[in-house]
């Protein structure tokens, strides 16, 4: 699984992720939700070792991500869309990948057929629309088979037959044990694509708990969701901390947590 603790990143003045924890476990599709700015992106590219935490760690499978052995077979990820070389085709960019992280060329083929690209795979990436893009990074997620997977706004781009296609990936890939964080902006997608949300807003934990307990009240869950990071939700069971303003961050002062867990 993905373990997150105490996670803290700074960028100068600015806090974009500060003392973050959650975990994301196998078997269920994770929401990763908050507003723009909110440090889900900067969380992400830690877990992947992109970028160094002031303090705090986050481990893959129990492990830093530049101490995996064969990082493509353990954990797959879609940052960005365009991570590749625009003059090569989607065929040679993902043999290039697995010829690096020693998986077979076999498996090129079955991933560009997995997120529909076998047609256009000789065509050269740079001519590519968002979408096909974005499917194409999402073969490379997949190309090593991982157990693990980090996908960071994967609808964007795409049609609402897309939007569906990744729904329904989505949820595939939990139901077959893995572990799966979804960033995305959409919420009413999210609604029907994750099982548990991590929610955070100014770079700090609002809410880590399933669809179901954010919405127990009847509310909507973009009802929740706005409620939550403006401060105002009062949720029983919920983990849910207040975000500080900008005059307290711009200090380095947070407020003290409001927090009830559920007992496990």
């Amino acid at each position: 699984m993905i373990e997150v603790q105490g996670l803290t990143k700074r960028y100068g003045a600015t806090t974009a992720v500060d003392a973050l924890s959650f975990e994301v476990r196998p078997g269920a599709v994770t929401g990763f939700l908050g507003p723009n700015g909110s440090g889900k992106s900067t969380t992400m590219r830690m877990v992947m070792g992109l970028d160094r935490p002031d303090t705090g760690w986050a481990r893959i499978s129990g492990r830093l991500y530049g101490e995996l052995s064969w990082p493509l077979r353990e954990v797959g990820a879609l940052l960005e869309a365009h991570t590749f070389h625009p003059g090569r085709s989607a065929r040679a960019h993902l043999a290039a990948l697995a010829a690096g992280g020693g998986i077979p060329r076999a498996r090129v083929d079955e991933v560009l057929g997995v997120v529909g690209l076998s047609d256009v795979a000789g065509r050269r990436a740079g001519t590519f629309s968002l979408g096909m893009a974005q499917r194409l990074g999402i073969a490379a997620a997949l190309l090593g088979d991982p157990e693990v997977l980090l996908f960071d706004e994967p609808v964007n781009g795409l049609d609402p037959e897309g939007v569906r296609w990744i729904r329904e990936l989505m949820r595939s890939l939990a139901a077959e044990g893995r572990t799966v964080l979804l960033s995305s902006h959409l919420i009413g997608e999210m609604a029907l694509t994750a099982d548990h949300l991590v929610v955070i807003g100014q770079g700090r934990l609002l809410a880590d708990t399933s669809v179901r307990e954010l919405t127990a009240d009847g509310r909507s869950l973009e009802e929740a969701f706005f409620a939550l990071t403006s401060g105002s939700a009062e949720y029983r069971g919920v983990t849910t901390q207040p975000v500080p303003d900008a005059h307290e961050r711009s200090r380095g002062v947070t407020k003290p947590a409001d927090t009830e867990r559920n007992p496990r």
